[in-house]
């Protein structure tokens, strides 16, 4: 057994590596390399990006990535998943609770907005004395419908998958992390994502209206910039 973070912190100040330059070499974001070096794994998105985060770091300073792994494993894994399962489950819950209620709240100010509108032109007509045409209302009536697609829409058809994205690349903000059930779409809006599938072959990927072609049925990553998809 041994401190993984003073290990880190102790290999890194002996190559004489800055954070600035750990994170332009790794990828990954200075503040996810210092958690490592502080122990403090609750920061991090998940256990696979500890894990993952772990390795990358460990073997950039010369180390034995996968023995940091396997301790991590041994010392918090075993214990505490559950636990660190029941908090991301909790802190996931709870971002869709306020978007939920983000989305009440813009559509009652949208009817609200709309009656007011309407009562204020019936006001209007009825203090002109006159009445809307019927052809107008029967025009206003049948108005047709603009849809409008998402930039990235994730599709379940085949089976479930989980599927966890990202806004940019795999350090950058969680805009979705779970299970896609058979038959959900997540949609999101944005120009560049990064997304970890554990089963393409259930999912259907459009981007910007186009359908994405996924190869084998094999866990992959996405990279989706605005010149295209590239797997990595």
């Amino acid at each position: 057994m041994f401190e993984i973070g003073n290990s880190l912190h102790e290999a890194r100040l002996r190559r004489k590596v800055e954070f600035a330059q750990a994170e332009q070499a790794t990828k990954i974001r200075g503040k996810y390399l210092r958690a490592l070096e502080d122990e403090r794994f609750d920061e991090l998105p998940s256990e696979t990006y500890v894990k993952g985060f772990l390795r990358t770091y460990a073997d950039y300073l010369g180390l034995d990535g996968q023995l940091y792994v396997d301790e991590f494993n041994s010392r918090f894994v075993a214990g505490d998943d559950l636990e660190w399962r029941r908090r991301r489950s909790s802190s996931r819950d709870e971002r869709r609770k306020r978007s939920l209620e983000t989305s009440v709240v813009l559509l009652v100010l949208a009817i609200i907005s709309l009656i007011t509108i309407v009562v204020i032109s019936a006001w209007k007509m009825s203090d002109n004395g006159t009445k809307a045409p019927v052809a107008t209302r029967a025009k206003v009536a049948h108005k047709p419908v603009v849809v409008h697609h998402s930039d990235l829409e994730i599709s379940a058809v085949g089976g479930s998958s989980y599927v966890a994205v990202h806004k940019g690349g795999p350090a950058g903000k969680i805009l979705f992390e779970g299970t896609v059930n058979r038959g959900k779409t997540e949609p999101f809006t944005g120009k560049w994502f990064w997304l970890n599938v554990s089963a393409p072959e259930n999912l259907s990927i459009t981007v910007r209206g186009k359908a994405v072609p996924l190869p084998g049925n094999r866990p992959l990553a996405l990279t989706i910039t605005p010149s295209g998809v590239h797997t990595d």
